[in-house]
């Protein structure tokens, strides 16, 4: 196995969807998303560990996600949140996933595949709020949800929005948040209002787990949160939470370097003293990101060493000193799960973006390792 690896905590996993559990009213649902791979943490077993603690959904961003954990023997119920093309349609009813659905001509086209393949598509009606990505407009979901129950091979298993800035303390954004909330509610009630029932009534994610209770419904969608992180800072919320990745490495050289030499590409680093360098077989093809150098430190032991120089693809350099402690492989702490270590938040607040970005762009070349598996 590479020396570079991730390592997945799942009794974390546990533990975060069981904080999360006791923020919920005892009839809500939690809907994993474990798209994008979980967060880049392993979409299979985490999947699996999660349905072990309690988690009654997932959800896919993609039908080819759905489908992998189908053939992996997984058989809860998996929302796919994007809009698939017609020719997914026929997978869709094959593996049993729960599409979201937004317009009429999508409904049809559904319709008529599953019964010409016998079947029933349990469907979500998506409600646009306020994200403007996709989505009815709330003025429309009473033609839809009927247009849904009418259709002899469609069933609605729920409705559902998703907020833009839940994760926001301004309050523009909360109030923003408020009028998506209203706009939702009052689209929800004017179905039931007909005589349609909803099952499940789904629009939370981490954010609103976190600042807008009300907005639990029937079911949540946290997907930061179980992963270990804050949407808001963590003043915000009682929520204790650890994060479930962990990244590391091993130091695969050590070599002495004269002052004035220059590290890696651009010669953008120049040793101003004589001082010993370590590489490190990560890069930005593993997922760390270039723009986290100059400004990210990695631990050894109890200290924490710069990457110096542009970050290569495959490999990068830190400076350890004139009179260095450290051997050639000594395990090397990129972010993780231990109180002393950097977290995805750190790496994210250097780079200038959020920590899905970094979870998510772990490579799959990194293996994962998972570890403290939930019994």
């Amino acid at each position: 196995m590479r020396a570079t690896k991730a390592i997945i905590h799942l009794d974390n996993l546990e533990y975060n969807i069981k904080q999360i559990k006791q923020r919920l009213a005892p009839h809500t649902k939690i809907c994993l998303p474990v798209k994008a791979d979980a967060y880049g943490h392993g979409a299979v077993r985490t999947a699996i560990a999660a349905i072990r603690a309690g988690v009654s959904y997932l959800a896919v961003a993609s039908v080819q996600e759905g489908i992998e954990l189908r053939e992996a023997g997984i058989v809860a119920p998996i929302i796919s949140l994007s809009l698939p093309i017609l020719e997914e349609i026929d997978s869709i009813i094959e593996y049993k996933l729960e599409p979201l659905v937004i317009d009429e001509s999508f409904i049809n086209e559904l319709n008529r595949t599953a019964e010409m393949q016998r079947k029933t598509v349990a469907v979500h009606l998506k409600i646009d709020t306020g994200m403007s990505r996709i989505g009815c407009k709330p003025s429309e979901a009473v033609k839809l949800a009927t247009q849904i129950v009418r259709a002899k091979h469609l069933r609605l298993q729920g409705v559902a929005t998703h907020f833009a800035v839940a994760d926001s303390e301004t309050e523009e954004n909360r109030n923003f948040t408020r009028q998506q909330f209203e706009h939702f509610t009052d689209a929800v009630a004017s179905i039931r209002n007909t005589g349609i029932t909803i099952p499940i009534v789904h629009a939370a994610n981490s954010g609103a787990v976190q600042a807008f209770p009300d907005a639990q419904f029937d079911m949540v969608r946290p997907g930061l949160l179980a992963y270990g992180y804050h949407p808001l800072k963590r003043g915000a919320s009682s929520l204790d939470v650890k994060p479930v990745m962990e990244l590391i490495t091993q130091v695969v050289l050590i070599k002495q370097i004269r002052a004035g030499t220059s590290v890696s590409y651009g010669r953008d680093w120049t040793a101003a003293e004589d001082t010993y360098i370590a590489t490190l077989p990560i890069g930005y093809a593993d997922g760390l990101r270039r723009a986290l150098s100059p400004g990210l430190k990695v631990r050894i032991g109890n200290e924490f060493f710069p990457i110096v120089g542009k970050i290569c693809m495959d490999q990068c350099m830190i400076d350890l000193g004139s009179k260095p402690w450290v051997q050639r492989w000594d395990e090397v702490h990129i972010f993780g799960t231990d109180t002393r270590d950097n977290t995805a938040q750190t790496l994210a607040d250097i780079a200038g973006t959020i920590p899905y970005e970094i979870t998510c762009g772990i490579h799959k070349r990194v293996p994962r390792v998972f570890i403290n598996e939930c019994r």
